[in-house]
């Protein structure tokens, strides 16, 4: 059988196969990768010369291409088109990558070698980033179990294995539960409030799924307008309801495999030295501790608790005034009167805006925002081959014309498809024997589909998402490094959403707004007015949203930051941790964890609190440019520099005061949200 995955690419830059790879591929792929790994570490360990750094660290760190090549296609690929039989073959070939990764970090002649090349380091006349990756590769051996006894080893390899494989089982269980629920509707009244919009996207949904009326779904592009419009209280209480149980019991169940992850990371942690996972994770991380995770948060909570119970008083006597009529404003209520309460305040809202926000547009200017920063440019590439008819691939060329990247766009929604939105890569970017490899970066999102009355058209709230994941795309196409674990994107956790997180401003920026948002059906640009809304709404409920995201960040360490697993279940536990953060009611049976993909097989445990300190970082270093211009070539190419081109090259913190020339402070985004003076 002709494997495109074991044979090299002859596209242009060696771009994957999509249109030749089959699952039958997979795990035969997987296979040899992993018999080549193995072979290849085995060179290292039986090589007779003395460790050094060539024939050790950067043997080993060039060492398994195959196995991460397959990895990186077939996970994506899972993530963004899934089905059935991928699901079976990740469940496979999940004790294969469990095998692959003790087969390097439990070698005792492997690391023999590298401890050798570790302890003579300064005096093997290495450069700081040779240095560096000595270190990194050192510790990641001993936080790997290095140092555990042979039965220490092999107990933790069967918790690696079965975390791999519950990880696999949230995330299926995850999918499905969200894909069991559709609320169709075929009575026009039951569509009261609803703009046109969400009406033709109900109707579009309906035919797909081959049901007559109107369809809608728990995926946010169908989920959050309906919330936010529907007039129907039963029907965005019944929405909310399925939305905010998933998989909290029935066939798609995640209640024990949360538990269970929880479980084995506390024994995980144990069996290395830690006093829990949280600060195994924190260890290799720019906040230094578990306890400066607490202190971060509760500076930030302290004031923004008090600013968002607040706003929901302000909501609720504007929502009895509108004519509510209950005890209380329940989360099914939020969406729809704070909708109605910003456009009171502002004369705004997301049917407004949208028409100027049309997808095609909105790439044109995210792409040329690009380029006037940077000086890069995107030329779409027709020629190569994609994974899915929705998906665009261009060329990224530098300012010179040379080859930077391929990025790979895919933007709506389907079925095969996970929620949210993500930046992902196909291949990193890397130097060996002299020879670079650029990256193949990928983006994809959950915006709404064309409709056959009307082109995708954005929220403003989807086109600050879109900017966000462009943000970690260019991380990722301006790396300029030598190590493939130590470029683009493979920085502290805590770092990683600051290039993402600093896009999201421009969004906001009238300058960057005018250049492209025009009326698409009549060509008008959008008015001043409207931008002045735009930014006067900025921080409507900013505090709301901001004691949200710390809640999660609490609700994280509940999970993660323990040395023995509670005896309450699951949605006891989460009521119990949100108690004295509520600035809402909390509904009896709602459960956030049981789809807290970030947490539980995202790679984000004991780490969401990073969301808010890389904003901390993005406030301060978007300051730079409000000081010196929006479009300061200078500041971007200072960013470019130090920043979006140095990956893990030398320590996040120093790499941020490079730029900007200090520490950040909690208290500027805090100021940016208005929640102090």
């Amino acid at each position: 059988m002709n494997n495109p995955l074991l044979t090299e690419s002859d596209l242009p830059f060696g771009a994957p196969r999509f249109d030749m790879i089959r699952d039958e591929h997979y795990l035969p792929s997987f296979r040899q990768g992993l018999k080549e790994l193995k072979e290849e570490v085995d060179d290292i360990v039986n090589d007779h010369r003395e460790p050094d750094f060539e024939n050790t660290i950067e043997a080993l760190e060039f060492s398994g291409k195959t196995f991460g090549r397959v990895s990186s296609i077939f996970y994506n690929l899972k993530e963004a088109d899934t089905c059935e039989q991928m699901d079976a073959i990740a469940e496979e070939v999940s004790p294969l990558r469990t095998e692959a990764a003790a087969y390097v970090s439990l070698n005792s002649g492997l690391f023999e070698r590298v401890k050798s090349v570790y302890d003579r380091r300064g005096s093997l006349d290495l450069d700081p980033v040779q240095e560096r990756l000595v270190e990194k590769t050192y510790k990641s051996f001993v936080r790997g179990g290095a140092l555990l006894s042979d039965a220490g080893k092999a107990e933790l390899v069967e918790i690696q294995n079965e975390l791999a494989m519950l990880t696999l089982s949230f995330q299926k269980n995850s999918l499905a539960a969200a894909n069991a629920f559709r609320l169709n509707l075929t009575d026009e009244s039951d569509l009261a409030g609803l703009p046109g919009y969400v009406r033709e996207m109900g109707a579009s949904a309906a035919a797909g799924y081959g049901q007559t009326g109107w369809t809608y779904d728990l995926s946010l592009p169908s989920y959050l307008p309906f919330l936010q419009y529907s007039t129907r209280r039963d029907l965005r209480e019944k929405l909310y309801m399925a939305y905010s149980t998933k998989s909290v019991s029935g066939e798609f169940d995640n209640t024990g495999i949360c538990r269970r992850i929880a479980a084995l990371r506390i024994r995980m942690a144990e069996l290395l030295g830690y006093g829990t996972y949280a600060e195994y994770a924190v260890e290799e991380r720019m906040v230094g501790s578990v306890a400066n995770i607490y202190k971060f948060i509760d500076e930030l909570m302290e004031p923004s608790l008090s600013a968002a119970v607040r706003e929901m008083s302000e909501l609720k006597a504007f929502a009895v005034a509108s004519g509510f009529e209950g005890d209380e404003l329940m989360p099914w209520d939020f969406s729809f009167w704070s909708e109605k309460y910003r456009e009171s305040l502002y004369d705004l809202s997301d049917e407004q805006l949208k028409p100027f926000f049309r997808l095609e547009k909105c790439i044109d200017a995210v792409f040329g925002l690009a380029t006037r920063l940077y000086g890069i440019t995107f030329e779409e590439r027709s020629d190569l081959p994609v994974y899915h008819k929705d998906v665009h691939v261009y060329e990224v060329k530098d300012a010179d014309g040379s080859h930077l990247a391929l990025f790979y766009a895919d933007f709506f929604p389907r079925a095969t498809k996970r929620g949210g939105a993500w930046m992902t890569d196909f291949r990193g970017q890397s130097v060996e024997n002299g020879v670079e490899k650029r990256p193949f970066i990928s983006i994809v999102t959950n915006f709404t589909k064309p409709t056959a009355d009307a082109p995708s058209l954005l929220t403003h709230k989807e086109l600050v998402t879109f900017l966000h994941e462009f943000g970690h795309s260019l991380h990722g196409i301006l790396t300029r490094g030598r190590y493939p674990s130590m470029t683009g994107t493979n920085v502290d956790h805590d770092f990683v959403e600051l290039p993402s997180q600093i896009m999201e401003n421009w969004g906001f920026e009238k300058e960057f707004l005018k250049s492209f948002a025009t009326d698409y059906r009549t060509g008008e640009p959008i008015p001043d007015e409207l931008i002045e809304k735009i930014k006067a709404s900025q921080n409507y409920h900013a505090a709301y949203f901001q004691v949200r995201q710390l809640q999660f960040g609490i609700l994280d360490l509940a999970w993660n930051d323990i040395t023995v697993l509670p005896d309450e279940g699951t949605v006891e536990l989460e009521a119990r941790v949100y108690g004295p953060f509520n600035v809402m009611p909390k509904v009896p049976g709602t459960c956030v964890s049981t789809t807290f993909s970030h947490i539980f097989s995202g790679g984000y445990a004991a780490g969401y609190y990073s969301y808010k300190w890389a904003e901390v970082l993005a406030a301060d270093a978007f300051s730079l440019f409000q000081e010196r211009g929006i479009f300061n070539t200078e500041v971007a190419g200072s960013f470019r520099r130090n920043i979006l081109s140095k990956g893990s090259s030398a320590p996040e913190a120093g790499l941020y005061r490079a730029f900007r020339g200090h520490d950040p402070e909690s208290r500027a985004l805090l100021v940016k949200l208005g929640i102090i003076r």
